[in-house]
């Protein structure tokens, strides 16, 4: 049509123009206009299109040729690949093919965490773990790869959240494969080639031992609901080379509830818990320690030459110390009671706190550690320091210090009075439960402070630091703390069916001294150590004389039963004991 046009145009140009003209073709019939037709454009007056119109009409239409032309160049050459590909992902489904991530078993080889396959192909295999009590910190729980409303994936991993499910998901961790199936055009299959393959995730043995764990937590909550506890923690660790043995926290979540996402109300639950059930207490609980303290000091002492473990210092139940400020009002130092005197090992068995106020601080001719030995000493044993690098492991704690001091009491200066409750484990003093038995268990090997196991990796040798001190100093406080399990605070566990060293604690708790934490840390067989265990209770009535020890007691009694052989001393093929 728009040529027809042009050539109409042209035509019109090109007419001859010696043409005679009539008068009645350039004069308008007044006559006959009444009879014009308007509709029909009769009787209009005609004028030629102006050589402007038809230029710019020209160059509208190469401009429109010019755009066509560029545009079906470019989809050709530079965007061709693409709706290629989008014209073959019409015809090419693209199905994820899911790996199974790795079965976690226990150091027996029980499982605690497999997978449930499915039928259908692009479906994940749905994660399982065992019923057992004691096992969800150390577990964890997953995320499940998560699609849209659509049902397509926007996240293909699996997403650890917690324990080894998280932080050794490197390991247990499936790499996914891809399947191409080939469609018609109404979207049936035609064929379909597996485009790589699925890989599982590599099956890991965690060092715990299941039944141990589920004793442990049983032995804790018992004593936690009994005596009004709102919680508590413990840990058993290998003192040769570092594995943890069991690793609970009271209250705990539901590894499979949190993985499921299934049941609203009990997640919402866990959620509004005041008892805090997502707080690994063993790894990340951060406690007073009292006087579980006391055979670190005692070890500090005897390598710093304060003491000879023979001498003995006076306990009267009150310790006053001359105030420079005012001479009228000295301060008092007491004890938790009048031991009369006491050598080292006595006031170990004993808990004295009167003898380790002096040996910390000093008093009268008796020169005491100071707070910077204290410190030094604290911090070799892992006190106030990350027990691995592997986040699982948990928080660093704090040994307070002068320093420390200035930074949060807007610069105070230290006094002795903070030395001497640092000596016995109060003051700032916090540290967790993995954190005292690591110390407890160099201790009982002769100073060896190994990095904690909670994944089994038998090539490879234990990593430890080693605590400087002569064999002297390691027996007495060894010595120490069997006697206190023989005729001392920790007599509760004097059982025949294992020979234990032990040091029990109470520590205070807020500014009431109402509530407190209930401490034993100790290792068996002494004779031969093999295991070093701590156990907390926390927040509980000040005049409860049941606690931690009696949880010690209930795990230890249930050992000798299932697990004896956890009890007796290593020995190697040749007889000998290690």
């Amino acid at each position: 049509m728009l040529f027809s046009f042009f050539t109409h145009l042209i035509r019109r140009r090109k007419a001859p123009r010696d043409t005679p003209l009539d008068p009645d073709e350039i004069f308008l019939d007044a006559r006959n206009l009444p009879r014009f037709n308007p509709h029909q454009f009769e009787g209009r007056l005609e004028r030629p299109v102006s050589r402007r119109t038809i230029a710019v009409t020209g160059l509208v239409f190469l401009l429109f040729s010019l755009i066509f032309l560029g545009k079906s160049f470019a989809l050709q050459l530079y965007q061709g690949d693409a709706y290629k590909k989008r014209s073959e992902e019409n015809r090419l489904r693209h199905t994820l093919l899911f790996g199974e991530r790795g079965i976690i078993y226990d150091r027996t080889g029980e499982p605690l965490a497999w997978n449930e396959p499915s039928d259908s192909v692009g479906v994940v295999a749905k994660r399982r773990y065992a019923k057992r009590r004691g096992l969800s910190h150390v577990l964890g729980f997953l995320n499940y790869p998560k699609k849209d409303r659509f049902g397509f994936y926007y996240q293909v991993d699996f997403e650890g959240m917690a324990g080894i499910e998280k932080y050794f998901n490197e390991y247990v961790a499936p790499s996914h494969g891809l399947k191409i199936v080939e469609t018609d055009a109404l979207g049936a299959p035609k064929s379909e080639s597996v485009f790589r393959r699925a890989r599982d995730g590599t099956d890991r043995s965690a060092t715990v031992d299941a039944r141990v764990s589920q004793a442990l937590y049983d032995s804790i909550a018992f004593v936690a609901d009994e005596r009004g506890f709102t919680g508590g923690a413990g840990v058993v660790i290998d003192v040769l080379n570092g594995e943890i043995l069991a690793l609970v926290s009271v209250p705990e979540y539901d590894s499979q509830a949190l993985t499921d996402g299934e049941d609203r109300a009990r997640i919402a639950r866990f959620v509004s818990d005041t008892r805090t059930p997502f707080l690994n207490r063993a790894t990340d609980g951060l406690y007073s320690p009292g006087s579980i303290v006391k055979p670190f000091v005692a070890f500090a002492a005897l390598e710093e030459r304060i003491i000879a473990p023979e001498t003995e210092l006076y306990s009267s139940g009150l310790l006053s110390v001359p105030n420079p400020y005012d001479q009228k009002s000295p301060t008092l130092f007491r004890d938790w009671r009048a031991h009369g005197w006491v050598s080292m090992r006595r006031a170990l068995a004993l808990s004295s706190d009167i003898y380790f106020y002096i040996i910390g601080g000093g008093f009268e001719k008796q020169r005491g550690l100071g707070i910077d030995a204290l410190a030094r000493y604290f911090h070799l044993f892992g006190f106030g320091e990350l027990p691995s690098n592997n986040p699982f492991f948990g928080a660093a704690g704090v040994v307070p210090s002068p320093r420390w001091k200035q930074e949060h009491f807007q610069g105070e200066e230290w006094r002795l009075g903070n030395t001497y409750h640092t000596a016995i484990g109060q003051y700032g003093f916090q540290v967790t439960p993995l954190q005292a038995a690591r110390a407890v268990a160099a201790l009982a090997n002769g100073g060896k402070l190994l990095e904690p196991r909670i994944v089994r990796e038998p090539d490879e040798p234990p990593v430890y630091s080693l605590v400087q001190g002569s064999d002297a100093s390691f027996s007495v406080v060894r010595e120490g703390m069997r006697e206190a399990v023989r005729s001392g605070t920790a007599v509760g566990i004097n059982l025949p069916a294992v020979s234990v060293a032990a040091k029990t604690g109470t520590a205070e708790v807020g500014r009431t001294k109402r509530l407190v934490n209930s401490w034993v840390i100790g290792f068996f067989p002494y004779e031969a150590p093999r295991f070093a265990f701590a156990i907390v209770l926390e927040r509980g009535p000040s005049g409860n004389t049941v606690g931690a020890l009696f949880a010690a007691r209930r795990l230890l009694e249930w050992m000798s039963v299932y697990t004896p052989l956890y009890l007796a001393p290593k020995v190697d093929p040749f007889g000998v004991i290690q």
